[in-house]
Formats: structure tokens, C-alpha cells, sequence
């Protein structure tokens, strides 16, 4: 099937809907059990899709993690109350004090915080490395080294990785691989197919696509999975049943959204472009980005998620360019209906392997569903602001 006929069936097996269109909503803590060989069939059984206990979960759950698996070609899926528990999940199941990890410099922040605060104190050690370091990263592997984390694009900064010449190399060395899936949702590029070993979504994003759920994936192929799902449940991550109906609804939706969301992005980054105080746009489906090759060899499109540089800009200046926005809103996270805006002054501080090659601020967008052209007078307007505080601002 076509990913858009995926979107429509995976998930909505007859054992989870019956005769009803969408899985029901099933809350549970405590299963109950007929017989004592119903319990024992439970419990010897309660990693596949058995219900044992809610932890470990309901028909809502299962219908769920069968639809994330089918849509990235997984052998199994957890489920988390957050993208950085998912994360934090991740890395926990397969790292242990004395190990050493790879961790890309171009990271989500919160990845970032958790090796250095976390990791750190369990006795683990991180090695940054440069997002665009290909099969070079054999050179940075250590004897202890047991897990390289990849992120592409960065969320932030939007590096490409060459996904498929890391992993080659991890599987010569048996290190596990994670990649940060986030930014591709379930259908933009197939991480297993890449050589992924375990795929971590933010289904907070574009899964849910209404910024009123938090909810983290993690997907494993079959030699990982058994590792994954132990080590999360025993860690005790569970999700909401709510937040997986919410998810599996928002499923249904995520390919018309993502294309609207990639054409009203491209618009905007084009008319950036032409922007004489933008330095660069960086969006990985503009030919002039220095990943674009790789992005077109993995990813089957884009989304509305993208940042660009400007030439200079003074603290006053960006203020008076984002705090007067009629349609983007000042806001984290990504992946809703609406449009979102957010400016960094200093990238220098979010790296250690790497040199952020701009001084500029940057500013990123999330492109949401409202028209293209009042998102594009709303950034025009904002420029104007920018400009004018330029006059009665020095630079610095």
C-alpha cells in the first residue's frame, strides 16, 4: 500500500476495532482474569500484545504501536508520555555505567541536557560529534562505545546526516543506532530501511498535530525490540490510553496536513530568500542547503519546520520582530495547526564539536495551516519592525 492508504488502515485490525471504524478508547490499571490459565497464558505472553496490565497495555495502546510499526517498518513499538522520555528510554535500555556514547552536535536541546546531567552522573560518558561526519565517524568510536544517537535534520539548525554511512559502520562495530525521527513523523523517511536500529518520535508533533497531546514513540527492529520493551517497562514508561486514541486519530490526518504544511513552508522559504536581511535559509528541500542531496536521497518530502539567519541583529531588533506577529505565535514544540515562531541569539552555546559558521541571529518557523499569504505579510510586517529598530538601535 501507498503511505497515504497506510495512514487510512495501519492500526485498525479487527481484534482492536470490532465493528466500529476507529479502535475504542480502552482505560485500564488492573486486568482480570477468569482462569488461572487465562493468567498464566497473560503473563507468558505479555509482551505481544496481550493484555497483562495497564502499564503494559490496552487494545488503545497496541492498535497504536501496530500502526507506528507498520508506518517506519518496525518489529516493535513503545509508547512514552513525552518525546524526551522517548529519548531518555531509548538511550537507558541500551546503555549502562562505563559506556561511552556518540551524541550528534546538532541534538535537540533536551537530548543534550539529558547526557550531560544524567548520563553523565550514571557514569556515562558522551562524545559529540559533527552532524556531517558521514562514515568518518569511525575515528570516534571507542572500545566501550555502545550506542551513536543521529537527529536528521536537526531540529533547530537542520544538518543533514548521512544516515546510511553511519549505521554501516555502527553494525561493523555491533553499536546500537538511535535516530531521532522526529522531524520525518512516521512517513517521510523509513529509518529501518537506512539501517536504523531504533527509531524515537515526538508524537507530540506531527502524529497528534493539535498541540493538546504529549506522547513519545520508540520503534526497534527485531533484534532490538525485546531490549527496548524491557528496559521501558521495568524503567516504568507508560502513555495515557487518551493520548494514543488522540494519536491514532491524529494518523489519520498526518499526510493531507503534511503536504500543506510543506507547500506553505516552501512559499515562505522562497520569499525569504529574496529577504535582503536574511543570510541563509536553512530548509533541507531548497537545492542551495548543503544536505540536500541526502535529503533527497531519504526523505520522501518535508514539513513545515525550518529556520534562517539573518544578516545582524541586535536583542531590541528581534524583539520587535517576533512580539508583533498577528498569526505566528511565540511558543515551543511544533507540529500543530498553528503557525509558531522563535528566535536564538547565540547557536555557539548549543554546540562543543562543531563551529556554528554564522553570527547572525536565527530565527525558526514552524509553517502551519493557515493561508501562505497572511503568514507571508505577517513575516513581511515583522521586518518592517526589524528594520525600524535598526534606526533608533546601534548594532552590536
Amino acid at each position: 500500500m501507498k503511505k497515504d492508504t497506510q495512514l487510512i488502515h495501519a492500526g485498525r485490525a479487527k481484534q482492536y476495532t470490532g465493528n466500529v471504524v476507529n479502535p475504542p478508547l480502552v482505560r485500564a490499571s488492573t486486568i482480570v482474569f477468569d482462569s488461572f490459565a487465562e493468567l498464566k497464558h497473560a503473563t507468558v505472553n505479555r509482551g505481544n500484545r496481550v493484555p497483562f496490565y495497564g502499564r503494559r497495555g490496552t487494545d488503545t495502546h497496541f492498535a497504536l504501536q501496530d500502526a507506528i510499526c507498520e508506518l517506519e517498518g518496525g518489529a516493535g513499538c513503545a509508547l512514552y508520555p513525552c518525546g524526551a522520555a522517548a529519548v531518555s528510554g531509548a538511550l537507558l535500555a541500551f546503555l549502562q555505567s562505563g559506556d561511552h556514547l556518540l551524541m550528534v552536535d546538532s541534538a535537540y536541546e533536551p537530548t543534550r541536557a539529558l547526557c550531560d546531567k544524567v548520563l553523565a552522573g550514571l557514569g556515562i560518558t558522551t562524545t559529540y560529534y559533527d552532524p556531517q561526519i558521514g562514515a568518518a565517524i569511525a575515528g570516534l568510536i571507542k572500545p566501550n562505545t555502545k550506542v551513536i544517537f543521529l537527529e536528521s535534520p536537526g531540529s533547530l539548525t537542520f544538518e543533514m546526516q548521512d544516515i546510511p554511512a553511519i549505521t554501516a559502520v555502527a553494525r561493523q562495530h555491533s553499536i546500537v543506532t538511535i535516530l531521532d525521527n522526529t522531524w520525518a513523523s512516521p512517513i517521510l523517511c523509513q529509518p529501518f530501511e537506512l539501517g536504523v536500529d531504533v527509531s524515537v518520535q515526538s508524537a507530540t508533533k506531527y502524529i497528534v498535530g493539535h498541540s493538546d497531546v504529549m506522547l513519545g514513540t520508540a520503534s526497534a527492529n527485531e533484534k532490538h525490540w525485546p531490549q527496548l520493551r524491557e528496559h521501558s517497562y521495568l524503567l516504568g514508561y507508560c502513555a495515557s490510553a487518551d493520548d494514543a486514541y488522540t494519536a491514532l486519530r491524529g494518523l489519520r490526518t498526518l499526510s493531507v496536513r503534511l503536504k500543506q504544511h510543506e507547500k506553505s513552508a516552501l512559499s515562505v522559504a522562497h520569499w525569504l530568500t529574496q529577504r535582503p536581511e536574511v543570510e541563509t535559509v536553512l530548509h533541507p528541500a531548497l537545492a542551495q542547503h548543503p544536505g540536500h542531496a541526502i535529503f533527497q536521497r531519504d526523505f520522501s518530502g518535508s514539513n513545515g519546520l525550518f529556520s534562517f539567519v539573518l544578516k545582524q541583529g541586535s536583542q531590541r531588533q528581534i524583539e520587535a520582530f517576533i512580539e508583533g506577529m498577528t498569526h505566528f505565535k511565540m511558543g515551543f514544540s511544533w507540529g500543530g495547526y498553528e503557525s509558531l515562531i522563535t528566535a536564538t541569539m547565540k547557536l555557539q552555546n548549543l554546540r562543543s564539536a562543531t563551529q556554528w559558521p554564522h553570527s547572525g541571529p536565527l530565527i525558526r518557523l514552524h509553517i502551519g495551516l493557515e493561508d501562505v499569504d497572511d503568514l507571508i505579510a505577517d513575516l513581511a510586517a515583522a521586518f518592517n519592525r526589524f528594520d525600524q529598530a535598526a534606526i533608533t538601535t546601534p548594532v552590536k
